[in-house]
């Protein structure tokens, strides 16, 4: 399908648009770090960013560019790499960028190879891609996209030059939003509240309006009625675990079948590689949706310390006012506030390998206390 030209990929992003373009008058780096949230258009600037650099000197620059604008591209000189399951394999990232980039391009003056969600890149990797980094040659130019940068080693990002891509503004996720939601049957409060709650990030603002992000945010509610309530003995924080624990699950049996698929088509894995493979991605689904959980706690807590004060006007959850009304009237706003930051440092906490059902049930304890 075709892509997006640069103008209309950052339509959005002035500050990458200016770089670009910037980068194409005086002539492309040779390593890019596109930085920023999960839907904020890194993709598809870097797609139109590759577009104009194979474009550069080819013999027929249009035509160049529309075949690297394709996605997936057949152009020869642009190579995709995105991770199969939760990370890259580090033969891919030797054998398609690292080896692929001593050739000269199959056509015109430039190859680009672009590595989608490069903070997936194993250390090993990583480390194997910084001599390519360091020492490209001419005509190679390479673009990270990393929706969190700080897992890349600090060698690789200091070798590349950054492009900060921002959160999307809330009117812009609704406007992009309309037709995920009118097939999900979203109320237009719905739809506000999914673009404020995703804090600019587009993918997690369709997952929001899903049947996963509803039963989620169904969940959270739940877990703080419950708190409010002094009523914990049934435990609420165990449905968060198993909605996270479900996701998992479905995300693992997904990439299993996919590798599986890859492996019949002739891609070289193990039955080892797919169950890692697998197993990987199932484990990171899972601790993406238990984030989210948290994270959608610690902003209802936001929204109740927001109508305790009297600022009906920022509240996030347009679709549960009535609810957040019931609450934030029978409760002092420095303990949502308060709460927020417990929420936050539990998150932090399972950083660290904590028990993650033990620290959910020190969290919602706490907030029951100091209710």
């Amino acid at each position: 399908m075709p892509s997006k030209t640069l103008d209309d990929a950052t339509e959005h992003q002035g500050r990458a648009r200016v770089a670009l373009t910037a980068a194409l008058e005086k002539g492309p780096s040779h390593a890019y770090l596109f930085r920023g949230p999960r839907g904020a258009g890194k993709r598809a600037a870097a797609r139109a960013f590759a577009a104009e650099i194979v474009a550069a000197g080819a013999l027929d620059p249009d035509d160049a560019r529309r075949r690297a604008l394709l996605d997936p591209s057949p152009h020869p000189d642009l190579v995709w790499l995105a991770p199969r399951g939760a990370q890259h394999m580090v033969d891919e990232v030797r054998e398609r960028v690292i080896r692929a980039s001593a050739y000269r391009p199959f056509e015109g003056e430039h190859r680009v190879f672009v590595i989608d969600a490069a903070e997936a890149m194993r250390d090993e990797s990583q480390n194997a891609l910084l001599k390519t980094l360091e020492e490209p040659p001419s005509f190679v130019h390479l673009i990270l996209l990393s929706s969190e940068p700080e897992g890349l080693l600090e060698t690789i990002a200091s070798r590349c030059q950054p492009v900060d891509f921002a959160p999307l503004p809330a009117d812009v996720l609704e406007a992009q939003l309309a037709a995920t939601a009118e097939a999900a049957g979203a109320t237009p409060e719905e739809l506000a509240a999914a673009a404020r709650l995703a804090s600019g990030d587009l993918e997690r603002a369709r997952l929001l309006l899903s049947p996963v992000g509803r039963e989620l945010r169904a969940e959270v509610e739940a877990c703080l009625a419950a708190t409010l309530a002094d009523e914990l003995s049934s435990a609420p924080w165990q449905r968060l675990l198993a909605r996270a624990t479900a996701a998992g699950e479905d995300a693992e049996g997904a990439a299993r079948e996919a590798l599986e698929e890859e492996s019949q088509a002739g891609l070289k894995r193990t039955a080892k590689d797919i169950a890692d493979g697998a197993k990987r991605a199932g484990r990171r689904r899972r601790t993406e949706i238990l984030d989210l959980g948290l994270e959608l706690t610690a902003l209802w807590l936001r929204d109740l310390a927001a109508l305790a004060a009297g600022a009906e006007e920022v509240v996030f959850g347009r679709d549960r006012l009535d609810s957040l009304r019931a609450q934030a009237a029978k409760l002092d706003p420095s303990w949502a506030r308060a709460g927020a930051g417990a929420v936050q440092d539990t998150r932090r906490g399972l950083d660290l390998n904590v028990s993650e059902e033990l620290a959910l049930e020190a969290l919602f304890y706490r907030l029951a206390r100091t209710a």
